[in-house]
């Protein structure tokens, strides 16, 4: 039996703190999961605000593959008459297919929200998705706290459900709204529902009790045919059922066809996508599509993974557009090292010796407050630099970084760098909107004439964490930065008692990590001798 994967992402997900889709935005991310296989596309609310309304008239104009684009609101107010409700009118001037409104099924939402009877509420339920069905558009209905309702009130709860049934609902989907239902009642809830209407069940979970994805599950083994979610979880409170959790388990672990397992390949790609769209972080920790999901620390663990995988995976990672991580820390063991050289791809093997070499300098780092699980391509080099395999782009000869503040409270940050490329010595000034930034700046700056490709690098993340607190003002703190090309991605780490020195660390290991990723790695462009200082 087919599960139909219905992402609502653009809407319910755009009501998480700290998201602002815009148009251009929320038109992306639905080509992308239009690409993904996913059958609907929730894109907003028409009769909430001008930005919706403007997205569905874009929409119209976009060839879709596979998805149908849906339109969201509620049953007619209780004051208009259906055919002179604005906010149904607009479901119908988005010219979508599908349109999906939600209604109250809890006595208490009817009485206390709506200040209506119990019998007005059926009604506006079966006039709304009658008047809808008429205008030839496929109807969803959402069961507004179903679960909480069937609890306080299973009869007059279950009564909701058959208004929009008989009204034509193509689906009922049984909402938990307020999150708070556990597995076991949303079994329950869905088996009685299943007795009560005959039409399609789908399930709306929200992840208040941690179990949105554990409650998704569970519906479509009692019976649901929809699943209602979003990317990553995103989603109002604590979120929506994540569906790149529910589709892997649906796919991979239930034989469940939704959107076929080569689109599951992709989960990875569009987690991370959304993220950056919405210009969020994916929780490391995420199952499945995490970069977390599939890493690996201790020493034992990484040992056992070389001899065969499941020993501590649940599934291959690729399946899921994932891959194997193995941290190194000072938890590291041998294993642990080998398989980054392997992974790494470096050219010879490393000796026994070059192997107890690095492992005892990575734990002295730690132990300096170095931590490389995070900042993979410090490791790499800290490897190179071990074994001589690092090359020489450049030699420090000195830095100075000013701040001054002048009598208005503005404040100047200017750095000067003097490095010696081959036998040429370049030194420059820059100045920034903060020291480390005129840092970075002045480092560019002196680098850019020998080594052109490093104008592509750009600071994605900055971190700052404070090691030893009980040190005050004089403890360490650990600098980490994320550095992008525009292609790939690196994570690079300083240390010191001294931040600014800590951020030098990290901006030159990024710069050091780029120039020995690229094809002609020893050769700075160096300039005609008239054009040198």
């Amino acid at each position: 039996m087919k599960i139909f994967i219905y992402d609502t992402t653009l809407r319910d997900g755009s009501q998480s703190e700290h998201i602002s889709f815009s148009v251009e935005d929320k038109l992306h991310v639905a080509g992308r999961l239009d690409e993904a296989g996913f059958h609907y596309i929730e894109g907003g609310w028409p009769g909430s605000n001008p930005k919706d309304l403007l997205f569905f008239q874009r929409a119209r104009r976009q060839q879709w593959k596979r998805a149908r684009i849906a339109a969201f609101g509620s049953t007619r107010h209780a004051k208009n008459k259906v055919q002179k409700d604005p906010n149904v009118q607009a479901l119908l001037d988005a010219h979508t297919p599908t349109v999906t409104i939600f209604g109250k099924t809890w006595d208490l939402h009817v009485r206390k929200a709506l200040g209506i009877s119990l019998e007005e509420n059926l009604q506006l339920i079966s006039e709304t998705v009658a008047y809808l069905k008429d205008s030839g558009k496929e109807v969803i209905y959402d069961a507004e706290h179903f679960f909480d309702g069937w609890k306080a009130r299973p009869d007059y709860a279950l009564k909701t459900l058959r208004a929009a049934e008989v009204a034509g609902a193509d689906f009922v989907v049984l909402c938990d709204t307020n999150g708070g239902s556990l597995p076991d009642e949303i079994k329950a809830g869905v088996l009685v529902a299943r007795q009560a209407v005959t039409c399609n069940l789908g399930i709306h979970t929200h992840n208040d009790s941690d179990t949105a994805t554990a409650n998704s599950i569970v519906a479509v083994e009692s019976g649901c045919r929809m699943i209602q979610g979003t990317v990553n979880g995103l989603g109002e409170r604590c979120g929506n059922a994540n569906l790149c959790s529910v589709i892997p388990i649906l796919e991979l672990k239930l034989n469940r066809h939704c959107i076929g397992k080569e689109k599951v390949r992709e989960l990875t790609t569009l987690s991370r996508y959304v993220a950056e769209v919405g210009n969020i972080y994916v929780p490391s920790n995420l199952p499945f599509v995490g970069t977390s999901a599939f890493a690996h620390k201790g020493g034992i663990h990484v040992s056992a993974v070389l001899k065969h995988t499941s020993t501590y995976e649940h599934l291959q990672p690729e399946s899921v557009g994932n891959r194997r991580r193995v941290l190194i820390s000072d938890m590291s063991g041998k294993s642990n090292v080998v398989y980054k050289a392997k992974e790494l791809s470096w050219e010879t093997k490393l000796a026994p010796e070059q192997l107890n070499a690095v492992i005892q300098e990575l734990k002295q780092k730690e132990y300096e407050g170095f931590q490389y699980e995070g900042a993979e391509a410090s490791f790499q080099l800290l490897v190179e630099d071990l074994v001589g395999k690092a090359p020489k782009f450049f030699t420090l000869e000195g830095w100075q970084v000013l701040i001054d503040k002048n009598r208005n409270g503005k404040l100047r940050s200017q750095a000067s760098i003097k490095l010696k490329v081959g036998n040429e010595v370049e030194h420059v000034i820059a100045e920034g909107n903060g020291p480390v930034n005129a840092l970075n700046r002045a480092l560019k700056k002196s680098l850019s004439p020998f080594f052109p490709s490093i104008e592509r690098i750009h600071l994605n993340d900055y971190k700052v964490r404070v090691i030893d607190t009980h040190r005050g003002t004089a403890a360490k703190v650990r600098v980490l930065i994320e550095s992008t090309d525009g292609q790939s991605r690196w994570n690079t780490i300083g240390v010191s008692e001294n931040v600014l020195e800590a951020s030098w660390q990290a901006l030159v290991d990024g710069i050091r990590f780029y120039l020995g990723q690229q094809q002609d790695r020893s050769s700075p462009r160096l300039r005609p001798a008239q054009d040198r200082k």
